[in-house]
Protein backbone atom coordinates (compact mmCIF):
# COMPACT_ATOMS: atom_id res chain seq x y z
CA UNK A 1 0.00 0.00 0.00
CA UNK A 2 1.28 3.45 -0.96
CA UNK A 3 0.21 5.79 1.80
CA UNK A 4 -0.65 9.39 0.96
CA UNK A 5 -1.08 10.90 4.42
CA UNK A 6 0.69 10.54 7.78
CA UNK A 7 -1.24 11.90 10.76
CA UNK A 8 0.70 12.47 13.95
CA UNK A 9 -0.41 13.14 17.48
CA UNK A 10 2.03 15.50 19.17
CA UNK A 11 2.46 15.14 22.94
CA UNK A 12 3.92 11.76 23.95
CA UNK A 13 3.92 10.65 20.28
CA UNK A 14 5.85 12.96 17.96
CA UNK A 15 7.35 15.00 20.78
CA UNK A 16 9.84 13.72 23.33
CA UNK A 17 9.04 14.11 27.01
CA UNK A 18 10.73 17.53 26.97
CA UNK A 19 8.47 18.64 24.09
CA UNK A 20 11.04 18.51 21.30
CA UNK A 21 11.00 16.98 17.83
CA UNK A 22 14.04 14.71 17.68
CA UNK A 23 16.51 15.11 14.83
CA UNK A 24 15.71 11.62 13.58
CA UNK A 25 11.96 12.23 13.55
CA UNK A 26 12.39 15.59 11.86
CA UNK A 27 14.65 14.12 9.17
CA UNK A 28 12.28 11.22 8.52
CA UNK A 29 9.29 13.57 8.24
CA UNK A 30 11.18 15.69 5.71
CA UNK A 31 11.93 12.57 3.67
CA UNK A 32 8.29 11.50 3.81
CA UNK A 33 7.20 14.90 2.55
CA UNK A 34 9.72 14.68 -0.28
CA UNK A 35 7.98 11.53 -1.48
CA UNK A 36 4.69 13.44 -1.65
CA UNK A 37 3.16 12.15 1.58
CA UNK A 38 1.10 14.81 3.32
CA UNK A 39 2.07 15.08 7.01
CA UNK A 40 -0.71 16.34 9.28
CA UNK A 41 -0.46 17.17 12.99
CA UNK A 42 -3.53 16.18 15.02
CA UNK A 43 -3.51 17.26 18.65
CA UNK A 44 -5.61 18.19 21.61
CA UNK A 45 -3.43 21.28 21.75
CA UNK A 46 -4.85 24.70 20.92
CA UNK A 47 -3.90 26.07 17.51
CA UNK A 48 -1.32 28.58 18.86
CA UNK A 49 0.51 25.75 20.64
CA UNK A 50 0.88 23.80 17.38
CA UNK A 51 1.97 26.43 14.87
CA UNK A 52 5.67 26.63 15.71
CA UNK A 53 6.05 22.85 15.49
CA UNK A 54 4.12 22.73 12.21
CA UNK A 55 6.37 25.41 10.75
CA UNK A 56 9.48 23.66 12.10
CA UNK A 57 8.40 20.63 10.05
CA UNK A 58 7.71 22.74 6.96
CA UNK A 59 3.99 21.99 6.82
CA UNK A 60 3.35 25.50 5.56
CA UNK A 61 5.68 24.85 2.63
CA UNK A 62 4.16 21.48 1.80
CA UNK A 63 0.50 22.45 1.49
CA UNK A 64 -0.45 20.66 4.68
CA UNK A 65 -2.81 21.05 7.62
CA UNK A 66 -3.22 20.79 11.38
CA UNK A 67 -6.13 19.45 13.40
CA UNK A 68 -6.23 21.37 16.68
CA UNK A 69 -8.34 21.04 19.83
CA UNK A 70 -8.87 17.30 19.13
CA UNK A 71 -10.28 18.14 15.72
CA UNK A 72 -12.51 21.07 16.65
CA UNK A 73 -10.37 23.22 14.31
CA UNK A 74 -8.86 22.38 10.91
CA UNK A 75 -6.23 24.88 9.78
CA UNK A 76 -4.68 25.19 6.32
CA UNK A 77 -1.00 25.77 7.08
CA UNK A 78 -0.31 27.37 3.69
CA UNK A 79 -2.74 30.23 4.23
CA UNK A 80 -3.40 29.82 7.99
CA UNK A 81 -7.08 29.86 7.06
CA UNK A 82 -9.50 28.06 9.37
CA UNK A 83 -11.31 25.53 7.19
CA UNK A 84 -13.50 24.13 9.95
CA UNK A 85 -14.38 25.10 13.50
CA UNK A 86 -16.92 23.70 15.91
CA UNK A 87 -17.41 25.42 19.25
CA UNK A 88 -19.22 24.77 22.51
CA UNK A 89 -21.81 27.40 23.36
CA UNK A 90 -21.06 29.69 26.28
CA UNK A 91 -24.24 28.40 27.96
CA UNK A 92 -22.93 24.84 27.80
CA UNK A 93 -19.52 25.96 29.07
CA UNK A 94 -21.25 27.63 32.01
CA UNK A 95 -23.10 24.36 32.70
CA UNK A 96 -19.80 22.45 32.55
CA UNK A 97 -18.35 24.94 35.01
CA UNK A 98 -21.26 24.28 37.38
CA UNK A 99 -20.64 20.54 37.03
CA UNK A 100 -16.95 21.00 37.80
CA UNK A 101 -17.77 22.95 40.96
CA UNK A 102 -20.33 20.39 42.09
CA UNK A 103 -17.74 17.64 41.65
CA UNK A 104 -14.73 19.49 43.03
CA UNK A 105 -12.50 19.52 39.94
CA UNK A 106 -10.78 22.35 38.09
CA UNK A 107 -11.87 23.59 34.66
CA UNK A 108 -10.26 25.70 31.94
CA UNK A 109 -11.23 26.96 28.52
CA UNK A 110 -9.64 29.11 25.82
CA UNK A 111 -10.41 32.62 24.59
CA UNK A 112 -8.37 34.98 22.40
CA UNK A 113 -5.24 32.85 22.61
CA UNK A 114 -5.41 32.67 26.40
CA UNK A 115 -6.19 29.94 28.92
CA UNK A 116 -9.05 30.98 31.21
CA UNK A 117 -9.28 29.58 34.76
CA UNK A 118 -10.79 30.63 38.06
CA UNK A 119 -8.74 28.28 40.26
CA UNK A 120 -5.17 27.18 40.73
CA UNK A 121 -3.80 23.69 40.19
CA UNK A 122 -0.50 22.03 39.29
CA UNK A 123 -2.37 20.46 36.37
CA UNK A 124 -3.36 23.88 35.03
CA UNK A 125 0.31 24.82 35.32
CA UNK A 126 1.18 21.77 33.19
CA UNK A 127 -1.22 22.93 30.46
CA UNK A 128 0.34 26.40 30.44
CA UNK A 129 3.81 24.86 30.22
CA UNK A 130 2.82 22.51 27.40
CA UNK A 131 1.04 25.14 25.32
CA UNK A 132 3.12 28.21 26.16
CA UNK A 133 -0.14 30.17 26.25
CA UNK A 134 -0.86 32.91 28.79
CA UNK A 135 -3.01 31.94 31.75
CA UNK A 136 -5.64 34.44 32.82
CA UNK A 137 -6.92 33.82 36.34
CA UNK A 138 -10.41 35.27 36.70
CA UNK A 139 -12.62 35.75 39.72
CA UNK A 140 -15.85 34.94 37.88
CA UNK A 141 -15.46 32.16 35.28
CA UNK A 142 -18.94 32.57 33.82
CA UNK A 143 -18.58 36.33 33.46
CA UNK A 144 -15.19 35.93 31.78
CA UNK A 145 -16.46 33.27 29.37
CA UNK A 146 -18.83 35.59 27.51
CA UNK A 147 -18.81 33.70 24.19
CA UNK A 148 -18.41 30.27 22.68
CA UNK A 149 -15.13 28.34 22.84
CA UNK A 150 -13.93 25.21 21.10
CA UNK A 151 -12.91 23.13 24.12
CA UNK A 152 -12.93 22.80 27.90
CA UNK A 153 -10.67 20.67 30.07
CA UNK A 154 -11.46 19.42 33.55
CA UNK A 155 -8.32 18.69 35.57
CA UNK A 156 -7.55 16.73 38.71
CA UNK A 157 -5.91 13.58 40.04
CA UNK A 158 -6.27 10.76 37.49
CA UNK A 159 -8.23 8.51 39.87
CA UNK A 160 -10.68 11.32 40.57
CA UNK A 161 -11.13 12.12 36.88
CA UNK A 162 -12.08 8.51 36.13
CA UNK A 163 -15.03 8.94 38.48
CA UNK A 164 -15.87 12.38 37.14
CA UNK A 165 -15.75 11.21 33.51
CA UNK A 166 -18.21 8.41 34.21
CA UNK A 167 -20.57 10.83 35.94
CA UNK A 168 -20.21 13.46 33.19
CA UNK A 169 -20.92 10.93 30.43
CA UNK A 170 -24.01 9.79 32.31
CA UNK A 171 -25.32 13.34 32.66
CA UNK A 172 -24.15 14.93 29.38
CA UNK A 173 -24.94 13.15 26.11
CA UNK A 174 -24.37 16.13 23.82
CA UNK A 175 -20.58 16.43 24.10
CA UNK A 176 -17.51 14.47 23.01
CA UNK A 177 -15.56 13.48 26.12
CA UNK A 178 -12.08 11.97 26.14
CA UNK A 179 -8.68 12.09 27.84
CA UNK A 180 -5.34 13.18 26.42
CA UNK A 181 -3.42 12.66 29.66
CA UNK A 182 -4.73 10.92 32.79
CA UNK A 183 -5.24 14.30 34.45
CA UNK A 184 -6.84 16.06 31.43
CA UNK A 185 -10.55 15.35 30.79
CA UNK A 186 -11.24 17.02 27.44
CA UNK A 187 -14.69 18.12 26.33
CA UNK A 188 -15.69 19.18 22.81
CA UNK A 189 -18.97 19.51 20.98
CA UNK A 190 -20.69 16.22 20.14
CA UNK A 191 -19.23 14.60 17.03
CA UNK A 192 -15.83 16.22 17.40
CA UNK A 193 -12.86 13.91 17.54
CA UNK A 194 -9.69 13.42 15.56
CA UNK A 195 -11.20 10.86 13.20
CA UNK A 196 -14.20 13.02 12.30
CA UNK A 197 -12.02 15.96 11.31
CA UNK A 198 -9.48 13.70 9.63
CA UNK A 199 -12.33 12.34 7.51
CA UNK A 200 -13.39 15.88 6.60
CA UNK A 201 -9.85 16.68 5.52
CA UNK A 202 -9.36 13.40 3.66
CA UNK A 203 -12.53 13.92 1.67
CA UNK A 204 -11.40 17.43 0.75
CA UNK A 205 -8.08 16.02 -0.51
CA UNK A 206 -9.66 12.95 -2.18
CA UNK A 207 -7.66 10.58 0.03
CA UNK A 208 -9.25 7.37 1.29
CA UNK A 209 -8.88 6.18 4.87
CA UNK A 210 -6.94 3.15 3.56
CA UNK A 211 -4.26 5.56 2.32
CA UNK A 212 -3.72 7.11 5.77
CA UNK A 213 -1.35 6.21 8.60
CA UNK A 214 -2.26 7.59 12.03
CA UNK A 215 0.12 7.51 15.00
CA UNK A 216 -0.81 8.22 18.61
CA UNK A 217 -0.56 7.15 22.24
CA UNK A 218 -3.72 8.07 24.16
CA UNK A 219 -7.50 7.82 24.34
CA UNK A 220 -8.07 10.95 22.30
CA UNK A 221 -6.11 9.28 19.47
CA UNK A 222 -8.17 6.10 19.43
CA UNK A 223 -10.75 7.31 16.91
CA UNK A 224 -8.13 8.16 14.29
CA UNK A 225 -6.16 4.98 15.00
CA UNK A 226 -9.30 2.99 14.20
CA UNK A 227 -10.18 5.19 11.20
CA UNK A 228 -6.83 5.03 9.42
CA UNK A 229 -5.78 2.26 7.06
CA UNK A 230 -2.78 1.74 9.33
CA UNK A 231 -3.25 2.61 12.99
CA UNK A 232 -0.04 2.83 15.00
CA UNK A 233 0.68 3.26 18.69
CA UNK A 234 4.04 4.35 20.01
CA UNK A 235 5.30 2.00 22.73
CA UNK A 236 4.35 4.33 25.59
CA UNK A 237 0.66 3.91 24.74
CA UNK A 238 -1.79 3.43 27.60
CA UNK A 239 -1.94 -0.29 28.36
CA UNK A 240 -5.72 -0.52 27.98
CA UNK A 241 -5.48 0.75 24.39
CA UNK A 242 -2.55 -1.31 23.19
CA UNK A 243 -4.54 -3.99 21.38
CA UNK A 244 -6.51 -1.49 19.27
CA UNK A 245 -3.73 -0.62 16.79
CA UNK A 246 -2.36 -2.54 13.81
CA UNK A 247 1.25 -1.89 14.83
CA UNK A 248 3.20 -0.77 17.91
CA UNK A 249 6.53 0.99 17.31
CA UNK A 250 9.22 2.51 19.53
CA UNK A 251 8.27 5.10 22.14
CA UNK A 252 8.10 8.86 21.72
CA UNK A 253 11.57 9.12 23.25
CA UNK A 254 13.01 6.49 20.91
CA UNK A 255 11.98 7.96 17.52
CA UNK A 256 8.86 5.88 17.03
CA UNK A 257 7.59 8.25 14.32
CA UNK A 258 10.80 7.78 12.34
CA UNK A 259 10.32 4.01 12.62
CA UNK A 260 6.85 4.31 11.11
CA UNK A 261 8.13 6.38 8.22
CA UNK A 262 11.07 4.10 7.53
CA UNK A 263 8.97 0.92 7.63
CA UNK A 264 5.78 1.99 5.93
CA UNK A 265 6.61 4.96 3.71
CA UNK A 266 10.27 5.00 2.69
CA UNK A 267 10.62 1.23 2.25
CA UNK A 268 7.41 1.18 0.20
CA UNK A 269 8.79 3.98 -1.96
CA UNK A 270 11.90 1.90 -2.74
CA UNK A 271 9.89 -1.16 -3.78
Amino acid sequence: MKYKMLVLDMDDTLLTDDHRISKKNKSAIAQAQETGVKVVLASGRPTPAMLSYAKELGLHQNNSYILAYNGAVILDMTTEEVLFEQSISKEDIHALYDFSQENGVHIITYLDGNIIASSESPYIDIETQITGMPLIKVDDFKKAVDRDSVKCIMLDEPERLVEVMAKLKAQVNHKSITTSKPFFLEIMQLGIDKAASLDRLAQKLNISSDEIIAVGNASNDLSMIQYAGLGVWVDNVEDALRHHADVVVASNNEDGVAEVIERFILEETLV
